[in-house]
C-alpha cells in the first residue's frame, strides 16, 4: 500500500521551495526514468520514484557575484546529505511508512558519490536505480538543473506516473498472491 504519493509531494511547500530551486523538470524527468528502471531491475517502483524525485532537495544555490558558480558548487556541496534529511522529515510528516522513509532517504543519499572521498559505493538495487536515474537526466554544467516546466505540466504528469505506479503495484501484489 502506498502511504503518501508524488503529488502530495509536488504539492507540499518544502517541495515546491527545493525541488524548484534544483529544477523540477529534471525531478520530474528522473522520476520517469526512475519509475522506467525499477521494472527492469525488479526494484519497488513506488520507493524509487519518490526518491529520484526528490532527490535534489537538498540542493543550495551556489552564486558567487550574483551569479551561479557551478565549480563553486562541485568544490563545496552536500546536497545528497541535506536532501536525505529533508526528504525524509518531509516524508515522515506526510505519513510515509518510517522504514520507507528511511529507505528513500537512503538512496537519496546515496544517488551522488561526489561528496564523499575517491572509493566505490556499494548501492542496493533502489540505491542504484536512482543513481541511474538522475544520470540518464544529466547534462554537462549541471544544465539539467536549468529546465524549465510548468506546474500544471508537472502535476499532470505525476498524476499519470502515480497511476502507473498503483497499477504496477497492484501487480505485483497480484503476482505474490498467484
Amino acid at each position: 500500500m502506498r502511504h503518501v504519493k508524488l503529488l502530495q509531494l509536488f504539492d507540499h511547500p518544502i517541495t515546491q521551495k527545493y525541488v524548484k530551486r534544483s529544477g523540477m523538470a529534471h525531478a520530474v524527468a528522473c522520476a520517469y526514468h526512475a519509475y522506467r528502471l525499477a521494472k527492469k531491475h525488479g526494484v519497488d517502483p513506488d520507493r524509487a520514484t519518490k526518491a529520484a524525485f526528490l532527490h535534489d532537495i537538498g540542493h543550495y544555490t551556489w552564486y558567487r557575484d550574483g551569479q551561479w558558480d557551478y565549480d563553486l558548487y562541485k568544490e563545496n556541496d552536500i546536497h545528497a546529505i541535506k536532501g536525505a534529511e529533508r526528504a525524509h522529515k518531509l516524508l515522515i510528516r506526510l505519513g510515509e511508512h518510517p522504514r520507507t522513509a528511511k529507505e528513500i532517504s537512503l538512496a537519496i543519499l546515496l544517488h551522488t558519490d561526489s561528496y564523499l572521498p575517491e572509493g566505490q559505493l556499494n548501492l542496493n538495487p533502489l540505491q542504484y536505480v536512482v543513481a541511474l536515474a538522475d544520470e540518464a537526466d544529466e547534462e554537462p554544467g549541471g544544465e539539467h538543473h536549468y529546465r524549465t516546466l510548468s506546474a500544471e505540466r508537472a502535476r499532470k504528469m505525476l498524476e499519470a506516473l502515480d497511476k502507473k505506479v498503483d497499477e504496477s503495484m497492484q501487480q505485483m501484489i497480484i503476482e505474490q498472491t498467484i
